[in-house]
């Protein structure tokens, strides 16, 4: 399948090995309670999810959120999807002793296996999708899913207005700044995110999650240009 042009424009970024190397640091850095959203989305699949779950994770480059979520949960077993060859090989890395309970494979949500998986997620990563191809991605997630299993999606989504873009672009910078990143690379990211970026407003992102086929869709985390909700098959 030929994925769209957003997803394509920034996947270059993460086949740099370069960028690969820098990559587990910008998140602490631009995204407020990186750590306690990987805590909170363990907690939201375990609410719904069986002791010895089966968990799909799209957008597993890097391993972070898949090391968190297979150190909360012992038992779980997972299958991560990404794109980026160099990002799978971070993964790897990251995830250590833990690689025994997890199946990496490159590739988009199509190459995912069919399940039935127990629990979901999609951490930063459906930002990347135009509006369409994000909500054929979120019903291929939930195509993938036992009834009533537990998805959790976090991604970059604020007011997108002509009158507040702006003020939340400045915030989004702002906090990168304040957690340390060099103010003329905050800068440098909030102008890329504003020229690539197909961002949508939480109410569009909540939405297309119903679309998709999800109910219940509840957001659970919102911090300056981060939404994150919990939804179920």
């Amino acid at each position: 399948m030929d994925h769209d042009a957003a997803a394509k424009a920034n996947l270059a970024h993460f086949s740099d090995p370069e960028a690969v190397k820098r990559y587990a640091d910008g998140p602490l850095r631009f995204v407020p309670g990186f750590a306690d959203l990987h805590r909170m989305t363990g907690i939201l699949l375990a609410e719904q999810a069986v002791p010895d779950a089966r968990v799909l994770v799209l957008g597993a480059g890097g391993g972070l959120e898949l090391k968190a979520l297979a150190e909360a949960e012992p038992r779980w077993q997972f299958v991560g999807v990404d794109p980026a060859s160099e990002m799978l090989k971070l993964a790897e890395q990251t995830l250590g002793p833990f690689n025994a309970r997890v199946q990496l494979q490159q590739g988009y949500i199509d190459d995912a296996p069919h399940g039935p998986f127990d629990a979901a997620a999609c951490l930063l990563t459906l930002h990347f999708l135009s509006a369409d191809e994000r909500r054929r991605t979120a019903r291929e997630i939930h195509r993938r899913l036992r009834p009533g299993a537990p998805f959790v999606a976090a991604h970059s989504s604020f007011p997108q207005q002509d009158s507040q873009r702006p003020r939340w672009l400045s915030r989004y910078a702002a906090y990168a700044i304040a957690s340390g990143v060099d103010p003329a690379h905050a800068n440098t990211a909030r102008t890329a995110i504003e020229a690539r970026l197909p961002l949508l407003s939480p109410e569009q992102d909540a939405q297309i999650l119903r679309e998709a086929g999800f109910r219940d869709v509840e957001l659970f985390y919102a911090a300056f240009t981060w939404r994150g909700w919990v939804a179920y098959a």
